[in-house]
Protein backbone atom coordinates (compact mmCIF):
# COMPACT_ATOMS: atom_id res chain seq x y z
CA UNK A 1 0.00 0.00 0.00
CA UNK A 2 1.08 3.57 -0.65
CA UNK A 3 1.94 5.85 2.24
CA UNK A 4 -0.81 8.34 3.17
CA UNK A 5 -0.68 11.73 1.47
CA UNK A 6 0.24 14.76 3.57
CA UNK A 7 -2.75 16.62 4.97
CA UNK A 8 -2.03 19.62 2.74
CA UNK A 9 -2.31 17.54 -0.44
CA UNK A 10 -5.40 15.74 0.86
CA UNK A 11 -7.03 19.16 1.42
CA UNK A 12 -6.18 20.34 -2.11
CA UNK A 13 -7.53 17.10 -3.63
CA UNK A 14 -10.73 17.27 -1.55
CA UNK A 15 -11.31 20.92 -2.56
CA UNK A 16 -10.81 20.13 -6.27
CA UNK A 17 -13.12 17.07 -6.14
CA UNK A 18 -15.77 19.13 -4.36
CA UNK A 19 -15.46 21.91 -6.98
CA UNK A 20 -15.84 19.48 -9.88
CA UNK A 21 -18.72 17.63 -8.24
CA UNK A 22 -20.51 20.92 -7.55
CA UNK A 23 -20.35 21.86 -11.23
CA UNK A 24 -21.52 18.36 -12.22
CA UNK A 25 -24.35 18.46 -9.65
CA UNK A 26 -25.52 21.86 -10.93
CA UNK A 27 -25.46 20.59 -14.52
CA UNK A 28 -27.47 17.47 -13.58
CA UNK A 29 -29.99 19.50 -11.57
CA UNK A 30 -30.48 21.77 -14.61
CA UNK A 31 -31.05 18.79 -16.91
CA UNK A 32 -33.44 17.23 -14.41
CA UNK A 33 -35.42 20.48 -14.23
CA UNK A 34 -35.68 20.48 -18.04
CA UNK A 35 -36.98 16.91 -18.04
CA UNK A 36 -39.52 17.74 -15.32
CA UNK A 37 -40.85 20.62 -17.43
CA UNK A 38 -41.44 18.24 -20.36
CA UNK A 39 -42.91 15.41 -18.30
CA UNK A 40 -46.66 15.01 -18.08
CA UNK A 41 -47.72 13.98 -14.61
CA UNK A 42 -51.47 13.81 -15.12
CA UNK A 43 -51.69 11.43 -18.10
CA UNK A 44 -51.14 7.80 -19.00
CA UNK A 45 -50.76 6.15 -22.40
CA UNK A 46 -50.87 2.42 -22.97
CA UNK A 47 -49.64 0.84 -26.20
CA UNK A 48 -51.63 -2.25 -27.22
CA UNK A 49 -49.72 -4.25 -29.83
CA UNK A 50 -51.06 -7.70 -29.04
CA UNK A 51 -54.32 -9.25 -30.13
CA UNK A 52 -54.28 -11.80 -27.31
CA UNK A 53 -57.35 -11.68 -25.06
CA UNK A 54 -55.43 -11.75 -21.78
CA UNK A 55 -53.03 -9.02 -22.86
CA UNK A 56 -55.80 -6.75 -24.15
CA UNK A 57 -57.73 -7.37 -20.92
CA UNK A 58 -54.68 -6.33 -18.90
CA UNK A 59 -54.32 -3.16 -20.99
CA UNK A 60 -57.95 -2.19 -20.36
CA UNK A 61 -57.65 -2.94 -16.63
CA UNK A 62 -54.64 -0.63 -16.43
CA UNK A 63 -56.31 2.04 -18.58
CA UNK A 64 -59.57 2.07 -16.62
CA UNK A 65 -57.63 2.12 -13.34
CA UNK A 66 -55.57 5.09 -14.51
CA UNK A 67 -58.67 6.93 -15.74
CA UNK A 68 -60.52 6.20 -12.49
CA UNK A 69 -57.53 7.65 -10.61
CA UNK A 70 -58.00 10.89 -12.52
CA UNK A 71 -55.36 10.55 -15.22
CA UNK A 72 -56.08 11.58 -18.80
CA UNK A 73 -55.74 8.16 -20.37
CA UNK A 74 -55.22 7.03 -23.92
CA UNK A 75 -54.66 3.65 -25.53
CA UNK A 76 -52.75 3.34 -28.79
CA UNK A 77 -53.65 0.20 -30.78
CA UNK A 78 -51.13 -0.96 -33.35
CA UNK A 79 -50.68 -4.08 -35.48
CA UNK A 80 -52.34 -7.11 -33.83
CA UNK A 81 -53.88 -4.89 -31.14
CA UNK A 82 -56.19 -3.43 -33.81
CA UNK A 83 -58.18 -6.70 -33.73
CA UNK A 84 -59.63 -5.64 -30.37
CA UNK A 85 -61.16 -2.57 -32.08
CA UNK A 86 -62.85 -4.41 -34.95
CA UNK A 87 -66.64 -4.19 -35.18
CA UNK A 88 -68.32 -7.56 -35.04
CA UNK A 89 -69.69 -8.42 -38.49
CA UNK A 90 -68.38 -5.22 -40.10
CA UNK A 91 -68.32 -5.09 -43.90
CA UNK A 92 -64.73 -5.41 -45.00
CA UNK A 93 -64.95 -3.28 -48.14
CA UNK A 94 -62.70 -3.82 -51.14
CA UNK A 95 -59.50 -5.66 -50.35
CA UNK A 96 -56.83 -7.22 -52.49
CA UNK A 97 -56.14 -10.96 -52.24
CA UNK A 98 -53.47 -10.59 -49.56
CA UNK A 99 -55.67 -8.32 -47.44
CA UNK A 100 -58.58 -10.76 -47.73
CA UNK A 101 -56.36 -13.64 -46.61
CA UNK A 102 -55.02 -11.55 -43.76
CA UNK A 103 -58.57 -10.66 -42.67
CA UNK A 104 -59.47 -14.36 -42.61
CA UNK A 105 -56.47 -15.18 -40.43
CA UNK A 106 -56.95 -12.44 -37.82
CA UNK A 107 -59.69 -12.11 -35.19
CA UNK A 108 -62.84 -10.43 -36.50
CA UNK A 109 -63.67 -8.61 -33.24
CA UNK A 110 -62.81 -8.47 -29.54
CA UNK A 111 -65.08 -11.46 -29.03
CA UNK A 112 -62.87 -13.70 -31.17
CA UNK A 113 -59.48 -12.87 -29.62
CA UNK A 114 -57.51 -15.93 -28.56
CA UNK A 115 -55.52 -16.31 -25.37
CA UNK A 116 -51.74 -15.95 -25.41
CA UNK A 117 -51.17 -19.29 -23.71
CA UNK A 118 -53.15 -22.54 -23.90
CA UNK A 119 -55.45 -21.24 -26.64
CA UNK A 120 -56.05 -24.68 -28.22
CA UNK A 121 -58.03 -23.45 -31.24
CA UNK A 122 -59.99 -20.98 -29.13
CA UNK A 123 -60.82 -23.26 -26.19
CA UNK A 124 -58.45 -21.36 -23.88
CA UNK A 125 -60.17 -18.04 -24.55
CA UNK A 126 -63.61 -19.61 -24.05
CA UNK A 127 -62.50 -21.13 -20.74
CA UNK A 128 -60.97 -17.84 -19.58
CA UNK A 129 -64.15 -15.93 -20.45
CA UNK A 130 -66.30 -18.54 -18.64
CA UNK A 131 -64.13 -18.51 -15.52
CA UNK A 132 -64.21 -14.70 -15.47
CA UNK A 133 -68.01 -14.69 -15.85
CA UNK A 134 -68.43 -17.30 -13.09
CA UNK A 135 -66.34 -15.12 -10.76
CA UNK A 136 -68.22 -11.98 -11.81
CA UNK A 137 -65.14 -10.38 -13.35
CA UNK A 138 -65.83 -7.84 -16.08
CA UNK A 139 -65.43 -9.13 -19.62
CA UNK A 140 -63.25 -7.38 -22.17
CA UNK A 141 -66.31 -5.86 -23.78
CA UNK A 142 -67.56 -4.59 -20.41
CA UNK A 143 -64.13 -3.06 -19.69
CA UNK A 144 -64.24 -1.40 -23.09
CA UNK A 145 -67.57 0.15 -22.08
CA UNK A 146 -66.12 1.33 -18.77
CA UNK A 147 -63.18 2.84 -20.65
CA UNK A 148 -65.58 4.74 -22.87
CA UNK A 149 -67.54 5.97 -19.83
CA UNK A 150 -64.25 7.17 -18.26
CA UNK A 151 -63.31 9.02 -21.48
CA UNK A 152 -60.32 6.83 -22.24
CA UNK A 153 -59.13 7.88 -25.70
CA UNK A 154 -58.75 4.92 -28.07
CA UNK A 155 -56.30 5.60 -30.90
CA UNK A 156 -55.97 3.34 -33.95
CA UNK A 157 -52.59 3.37 -35.68
CA UNK A 158 -53.22 4.34 -39.30
CA UNK A 159 -49.84 3.01 -40.47
CA UNK A 160 -50.72 -0.43 -39.10
CA UNK A 161 -54.21 -0.17 -40.58
CA UNK A 162 -52.68 0.52 -44.00
CA UNK A 163 -50.13 -2.28 -43.67
CA UNK A 164 -52.78 -4.80 -42.57
CA UNK A 165 -55.51 -3.66 -44.97
CA UNK A 166 -57.94 -2.55 -42.25
CA UNK A 167 -60.37 0.24 -43.14
CA UNK A 168 -61.93 2.71 -40.67
CA UNK A 169 -65.36 1.21 -41.46
CA UNK A 170 -64.18 -2.10 -39.94
CA UNK A 171 -63.38 -0.51 -36.60
CA UNK A 172 -65.52 0.69 -33.72
CA UNK A 173 -67.09 4.14 -33.79
CA UNK A 174 -65.65 7.05 -31.79
CA UNK A 175 -62.00 6.17 -32.32
CA UNK A 176 -59.18 8.60 -32.90
CA UNK A 177 -56.80 7.86 -35.75
CA UNK A 178 -53.12 8.60 -35.69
Amino acid sequence: TAPPLPAEIQGVVATEVERQLKAFREEMEGKLAEVRERTVDDAATIVVFSGDLDKVLAAFVIATGAAAAGLRTSMFFTFWGLSALKKKGAHQGSKNVMEKMFALMTPSSSESLGSSKMNYFGAGALMLRKMMKDKQIASLEELMGVAKDLDVKLIACTMSMDAMGIAEEELLDDLTYG
